[in-house]
């Protein structure tokens, strides 16, 4: 592997890439650790002390920015916005016609799905960012700090105002960096930053669960961790790796002289075709009532409720409403994002087929049969996987500080393979060996 990189790195345009790439990183890493003006560096950094593991409600949002969100900085609301942004548009593609017109018209169409993306982005940048200051300012974003409400001392309209503008200027910022990194750099530009700021806790995080154990002062539950996280990403890689191929065969076709078609191919369905976006929807929906309640400071009987069993993750109902909205939508997702009959059309036209299953309706029924089939241990995977936390919690008493949830680890290793694949097939280009044999 080391030998790969260091061929990489002697190929002049793919070095020129990678530390391009890696250039982008150490500007996003530093703008994460930039105070918003207007905040009290100190107060954060006190409260930050006091409760270091009462990220709360905010844990994936944190966790999503690289820990800035705690810290308010001017990359506090990270690339959160954009996902959410991205998400809303592949539903709106489906409900939508014009979108899906736009999205058949080929690149030009994606261009501007792209642009509606950006102007999404920059306005869900400005209402989170205002959500944010008002957090801050109220004291909730530290629950028991008693600074908690001077981490905003200065209450204008102007101060609110600039801090909102530069938490959407810093989103905005890290759009930018992203596309630069897509254009110019190695692999999906957001997905690598995303990469970056869900890495960059885990020193930190690993380390919290030294410090917290009890066992060889706390030697033993360290290298625990380390070997279920590395258990953990040899199951997640061998399960995103994993995929139903369904041959495909296109007929010989004579337009002339030549022959076209003839060969034989395959429709990869993998066993998680819907990624991490499962668990990110289920958790986004089951904070909706713990933050009514938070903003509210309802005593309501709901409310205890609430606070009991849905906003306390070692709580049973918690742990069947998160396992079972996961698998619901990853049945939602894939029915949205890969359409049976659409293929199908689309191989009817090409003059290509399944062998043993007629052209048209029953190929797509076919399609539709396999991919239920192969849906339903992906869809358990993901909740099992997104649980690993809530074990955690039980077992190492490492709440929102261990470091190989679920989702973490799920992106991690997604855009790791990703990212290699991509430099493997550059170096295959050049004559290299590459990474993967």
């Amino acid at each position: 592997m080391l030998s790969a990189f260091a061929r990489a790195f002697k190929t002049p345009d793919l070095r020129k890439k990678l530390l391009f790439t890696l250039g982008i990183m150490v500007l996003f890493r530093l703008g994460a650790h930039v105070p918003v003006p207007g905040v009290s560096y100190e107060n954060v950094q006190f409260c930050m002390d006091q409760a270091q593991s009462n990220t709360g409600l905010f844990g994936l949002v944190n966790m999503f920015s690289g820990g800035a969100l705690m810290q308010v900085t001017i990359f506090a609301l990270g690339i959160m916005p954009y996902i959410t942004a991205s998400i809303i548009l592949q539903l709106l593609v489906v409900v939508i016609p014009r979108l899906e017109a736009l999205k058949k018209e080929g690149q030009s169409g994606q261009a501007k799905i792209t642009q509606y993306t950006r102007y999404l982005t920059v306005a869900l940048a400005v209402l989170q960012a205002t959500g944010l200051v008002a957090t801050a300012r109220s004291g909730t974003l530290f629950s028991g700090c008693q600074l908690a409400d001077q981490i905003v001392p200065d209450d204008s309209l102007y101060t609110t105002v600039m801090m909102v503008v530069v938490m959407t200027a810093g989103t905005t910022l890290i759009m930018w960096l992203g596309e630069l990194i897509t254009d110019r750099g190695i692999g999906n530009g957001m997905s690598i930053l995303m990469f970056v700021s869900i890495a960059a806790g885990f020193p930190g995080s690993l380390w919290a669960i030294k410090q917290q154990g009890e066992l060889a002062d706390g030697w033993i539950e360290f290298g625990t961790v380390i070997v279920c996280g590395l258990a953990m990403v040899g199951l997640v890689v061998f399960v995103e790796q994993a995929q139903r191929r369904i041959p495909v065969q296109y007929a010989k076709r004579m337009i002339g002289r030549r022959s076209y078609g003839g060969t034989s191919t395959y429709i990869p369905l993998k066993v998680n075709q819907a990624g991490v976006i499962p668990v990110i929807f289920a958790s986004s929906l089951l904070y909706i009532p713990a933050l009514v309640i938070q903003f509210s400071n309802s005593q309501a009987g709901w409310a205890d409720w609430v606070r009991q069993n849905l906003q306390q993750q070692s709580s049973p109902i918690y742990i069947g409403t998160y396992f079972l909205m996961i698998v619901f939508f990853a049945f939602f997702y894939v029915a949205i994002s890969f359409n049976p009959e659409e293929v199908a059309d689309n191989m009817k036209k090409y003059g290509g087929f399944i062998p043993g299953i007629r052209a048209g309706r029953p190929t797509a029924e076919y399609l539709s049969y396999v991919l239920n089939r192969i849906t339903w241990p992906g869809s358990i995977y993901l909740g099992l996987i997104a649980l690993v936390p809530t074990v955690a919690l039980v077992a190492f008493n490492a709440d929102q500080n261990f470091p190989f949830g679920g989702t973490s680890i799920l992106i991690i290793v997604g855009v790791g393979l990703e990212t290699v694949k991509q430099i493997e097939s550059q170096l295959q280009q050049r004559n290299y060996e590459g990474f993967l044999r």
